[in-house]
């Protein structure tokens, strides 16, 4: 079976994700679509406010209430899981899919060693003996580069740098061998030495283990330099997605185009980086048409009054009116 006949591993098709108040619903992610392919990095990137975090929350499972999912499928290797009950659900997380959160202070418990947290996860998803289990908590310690992993693993979080940390969450998220990993911001705060590790240890952990890696983040670069396809998302809804060099090297969505063009490239004599002028819109005030219509230097009356939808665009797919002949003509 091709590559292109086989089964997604993961599967998002029209996801929505609202949050109730009493001013009425809020659309966080709306009308969300991708696949990751097994052994595959999908980079999803967008400023603040995007939808990312929520589309990887919706995806495992953990929306903070009045979050909820209000329409779309998740399915894991063909199985729909976004409508599980809790308890199998639970299962899912950790035994199929990993998380990698930004700051793993918040995914570390302060009161237990590193090494009790390692051996409860894999007890809980392993048939193993409790030796058996520390001691395969002891060599993943050991390849996520911890030293003295023998000593380290009953040292607790705050022993730890935030590097070394993160590297412990990696191996927390690994532990069980899960078919995804959910790396949510996993190097925003750490420096920008200790970040290129952490990126490389995390695809090559994830290329060992076998798994397929969804990597959030808004940093253009690390997506260009880990990823083997992008969706750039802008508020809750994707502008563009493909293979990575395709979409770094030529981006077609003006949302995009303004994402590379704020990167400081190597080699090129470049006196001001590109600023996109303008915010990303709240919730309550996102404009009708495409979104992105009030910060585009290319909008037009069509985008000011209908929503584009993803449109084929050589190997990638874009949501922009430009790139629809029908809607170029009329404007012309």
């Amino acid at each position: 079976m091709s590559d292109t006949e086989r089964t997604p591993l993961l599967e998002v098709r029209d996801l929505r994700v609202e949050f109730p108040t009493r001013r009425g619903t809020l659309v966080a992610v709306n009308g969300v679509s991708f696949d990751i392919k097994e052994g595959e990095v999908l980079g999803v990137v967008g400023e603040s406010g995007a939808g990312k975090s929520l589309t990887g929350s919706a995806v495992i499972g953990l929306l903070e209430p009045p979050g909820r999912i209000a329409a779309g499928e998740v399915r894991l290797k063909g199985r729909r899981i976004d409508n599980l009950p809790y308890r199998e659900m639970r299962r899912v997380r950790g035994r199929e899919i990993g998380m990698v959160f930004q700051d793993p202070l918040t995914s570390l418990n302060p009161l237990y060693t590193v090494g009790r947290q390692l051996v409860e996860t894999i007890l809980t998803h392993r048939d193993v003996s409790e030796d058996a289990a520390r001691k395969q908590a002891v060599d993943l310690l050991a390849e996520v580069g911890i030293p003295a992993p023998e000593r380290r693993i009953d040292q607790y979080p705050h022993q730890f740098s935030g590097g070394m940390r993160q590297r412990v969450v990696i191996a927390l998220a690994l532990c069980v061998n899960p078919k995804l990993v959910i790396a949510d911001e996993p190097t925003t705060a750490l420096d920008v030495s200790i970040q290129a590790q952490i990126i490389k240890l995390l695809k090559r952990m994830c290329k060992e283990h076998g798994a397929a890696v969804m990597l959030i983040t808004h940093d253009m670069g690390v997506i260009a330099e880990t990823a083997d396809r992008v969706a750039v998302m802008y508020a809750g809804r994707i502008a563009e997605i493909g293979p990575v060099r395709d979409v770094v090297q030529n981006a077609k969505h003006p949302y995009t185009h303004g994402l590379m063009g704020s990167i400081p490239m190597i080699g090129h004599d470049t006196d001001r980086l590109t600023q996109i002028e303008g915010s990303m819109p709240r919730l309550t005030e996102i404009p009708q048409g495409c979104a992105f219509n009030p910060r585009c230097p290319h909008a037009f009356d069509r985008c000011r009054s209908e929503r584009p939808e993803l449109i084929p665009v050589d190997d990638t797919r874009v949501a922009c009116w430009l790139f629809d002949e029908g809607a170029k003509k009329a404007a012309e």
